[in-house]
């Protein structure tokens, strides 16, 4: 069987490793490993599913996964890979955040499968309690104030005269790296995973275990992701492509991976999906042999979609995109997949009660802006260039009613082969 640090390699997913023995111990002994999530949001964006598919490739090895909601260090904030200080949220909203992230991590990780069960923890409940002079005799006096401002994510920050770095965020590497030291006394934890950013606050806490009498502990860093366009991953024109379906649909979803660049599409499968090698190898040929047919971009946006949406976000996806780019029926939608996947054509809203009433086809169309005249929009109809949901106009007397709505209260109108115009009735 394949070294789960060999597979991990060759997939892209190690950057950094604290020590090269450990996989020696990965293959060996059942490890608890943790990540940790900054619940700075009330939901998990694209870049998390790095290292929540890290924990998930270990569980599956047979190691134990440990997931930390940052509970008490996401009341500081991580200076890590920013040039400015973040806004200081309350408890109250860390609290609802850690909620929904919780909810999040459970579709991924498996909580309940024995002795490598995962657990999920929140930092909030070793650290919110420790005072502050014990926290300074006890964990602050093992720290190197020479050796802290040389950490990367200090120094760029120490660099910038204007901005400079606050007491609080300096004082994060010392949080987590107890985090580390904690999880080891209470769990036996003895590896840690992040992104390379995280390097210096691993490895701070694998120093701080060694300096208070504990074990060797370990740290993996992964790559932070860019695209080959020089864009940051899991950036969608300037928002996050968040795992919430309601903050992201699992159409656009779907298509922020459909649009992956040729150059990043095999890196990406590679990452985030679980198809072997060897299918890895037989698609990277498909790749250089048509990239026209697009199948790899196709299968990595299925693959993912389905992971973090399941099958009904999968399905749901597929069909929007086969309505905008296949034109079949439109049919049993709801608005917000609707406004999504058309959210670029022309609208018009009009009254329910016109539909309810029974709405003469010709009327409609002038009424929303479709057509400019009566007229003209009998052409249409007679030439055979209108559509309704897809659906052909074959007579300008018909009548539409609340039957013929594509979702809740939206028809889709399309003259030609692209010319799409939503109506709702509100």
């Amino acid at each position: 069987m394949k070294q789960v640090l060999q597979e991990l390699q060759e997939r892209d997913f190690v950057y950094q490793i604290s020590d090269p023995a450990l996989g020696e111990r990965l293959e060996k002994e059942s490890l608890s490993v943790y990540a940790g999530f900054d619940p700075s949001a009330d939901s998990l964006h694209l870049g998390h599913l790095i290292p929540v598919i890290g924990l998930m490739r270990l569980q599956r090895a047979g190691h134990r996964p440990i997931a930390v909601v940052g509970g008490a260090t996401g009341m500081i904030g991580d200076p890590s890979g920013r040039d400015q200080e973040r806004q200081l949220l309350d408890l109250t909203t860390i609290r609802a955040n850690e909620d929904a992230i919780r909810t999040q991590l459970s579709r991924f990780l498996d909580f309940d499968c024995g002795k490598n069960s995962a657990l999920l923890v929140n930092n909030y409940d070793w650290l919110g309690t420790f005072g502050y002079l014990d926290f300074l005799r006890t964990v602050g006096k093992h720290f190197s104030v020479n050796a802290m401002i040389a950490k990367d994510s200090v120094k760029q920050r120490l660099e910038n005269r204007d901005q400079g770095i606050s007491y609080t965020e300096f004082s994060y590497q010392i949080l987590q790296a107890y985090d580390f030291y904690h999880l080891w006394k209470a769990e036996g934890c003895l590896l840690q995973i992040g992104g390379s950013d995280q390097w210096g606050n691993i490895t701070a806490g694998i120093d701080l275990c060694r300096r208070m009498g504990g074990p060797q502990l370990y740290g993996i860093t992964f790559p932070l992701l860019m695209t080959a366009g020089g864009k940051k991953f899991g950036k969608s024109e300037g928002n996050a492509v968040w795992l919430d379906a309601a903050l992201t649909q699992p159409y656009t979803f779907y298509q922020y991976f459909i649009q992956t660049d040729d150059r990043d599409v095999m890196r990406f499968l590679r990452l985030f999906t679980f198809i072997s090698i060897a299918e890895l190898t037989e698609l990277a040929w498909e790749l250089e042999s048509h990239p026209e047919d697009r199948l790899c971009q196709r299968r990595l946006a299925a693959e993912v979609t389905q992971l973090v949406h399941g099958k009904t976000g999968l399905m749901a996806a597929e069909s929007a995109t086969r309505i905008l780019f296949g034109g079949e029926p439109i049919e049993g939608f709801n608005d917000n997949v609707l406004k999504t996947v058309f959210s670029d054509v022309p609208s018009s809203d009009l009254p329910r009660t016109r539909l309810e009433n029974g709405y003469p086809i010709v009327d409609l169309l002038v009424d929303a802006d479709v057509c400019k005249s009566k007229g003209e929009a009998r052409r249409l109809i007679n030439s055979g260039g209108a559509y309704c949901n897809n659906i052909r106009l074959t007579s300008d007397s018909m009548i539409l009613t609340l039957d013929n709505l594509a979702s809740e209260s939206i028809l889709v109108f399309r003259s030609g082969k692209k010319n799409y115009h939503l109506v709702s009735f509100v």
